[in-house]
């Protein structure tokens, strides 16, 4: 089945769960500018057993852990010319852990596509130009390595996610896009300035009274009614935290027609056991969500959780 019938099947996915946090829990050093990238070079093994244990914990979604390797962040790290090198190998491992998975149906493969520089600064997004030449190399990249769709993640504002989507379908994949959300567009209060971690918690209680937006202060209406001609396969929210999740999706299910999904953060200080985090995802599917899973702080043990949501709510 493909996966956009799936997807319009009725019964909600599974997408798996965090990959930078995920690593540096086992051990990879996860040092800028390389960041998650950097498994790819120095545990490669690593990143494939990550996968595999994601679809263990039953994920139907698997994400490439392509986050980093845009031609920019590698030139930083003077690697610049290994850009497709190490987005293919990405893809490979990802793909040999669904072939070692004795799944009685294959996962679906999405390749992220992340924002070119931090996803929590917005102010940084470079000039339409060089947004459509990146995007499309690591959106052909993702696409040429045999991926069953691209994720466009973690966007930071509309006019990259509108760029980066138009670039992901020139590939004739599907698209799915996703925005990073706080309350009134604040990341979260624990977050470092460089925030590509992405891993922080909201410190202190979301009011009522605020709206959720993008970090670019732009709405989530907004968001959606800008990509509404372009028709992504989903639009989601995702690395907002749980505290921000139930009002972004319910504004999202309001702006957007289609499929709609979440994948949230936790901090390492925050209580949210996989168990905690799983009725979280139930109410995402209550309120109409189609795919949901885990974002960074996140572990196969919550997504394992997550799918037995994803289970009962198919039952009923």
């Amino acid at each position: 089945m493909s996966f956009l019938t799936q997807l319009n099947s009725g019964r909600a996915l599974a997408l798996d769960g965090a990959m930078g946090t995920e690593l540096e829990r086992r051990g990879v050093d996860m040092s800028l500018p390389l960041w998650s990238a950097r498994a790819l070079i120095v545990a490669p093994e690593t990143v494939r057993q990550a996968h595999q244990d994601y679809l263990a914990a039953g994920a139907d979604l698997l994400t490439t852990n392509t986050f980093r390797t845009h031609r920019r962040t590698l030139t930083r790290a003077g690697l610049g010319q290994r850009t497709r090198e190490l987005t293919q190998l990405a893809v490979q491992l990802a793909r040999d852990a669904i072939a070692q998975s004795g799944r009685a149906w294959r996962p679906y493969l999405a390749g992220s596509m992340s924002p070119l520089e931090d996803c929590y600064s917005p102010s940084l997004v470079p000039s339409d130009d060089d947004l459509r030449a990146e995007h499309l190399e690591i959106a052909q990249d993702l696409a040429g390595a045999g991926c069953d769709l691209l994720l466009v993640e973690t966007m930071n504002t509309i006019r990259e996610a509108v760029i980066a989507t138009e670039a992901a379908q020139s590939t004739g994949l599907p698209v799915c896009v996703s925005f990073v959300v706080g309350p009134n567009g604040r990341p979260p209060d624990t977050c470092p300035a460089s925030a590509e971690r992405c891993k922080g918690q909201v410190s202190t209680p979301v009011s009522a009274a605020e709206p959720i937006r993008l970090l670019s202060g732009e709405s989530i209406t907004a968001a959606a009614l800008a990509l509404r001609e372009l028709k992504p396969a989903a639009i989601m929210v995702n690395c907002v935290p749980l505290a921000c999740s139930e009002p972004a999706v319910e504004e999202l299910r309001a702006a957007w027609p289609g499929a709609i999904g979440l994948y949230a953060n936790i901090d390492r200080t925050d209580d949210a056991p996989p168990a905690v985090y799983a009725q979280h995802a139930r109410r995402w599917i209550e309120r109409g969500a189609r795919i949901v899973g885990g974002c960074c702080g996140t572990s196969p043990a919550h997504i394992a959780a997550v799918r037995a949501q994803v289970d009962e709510e198919t039952r009923r």
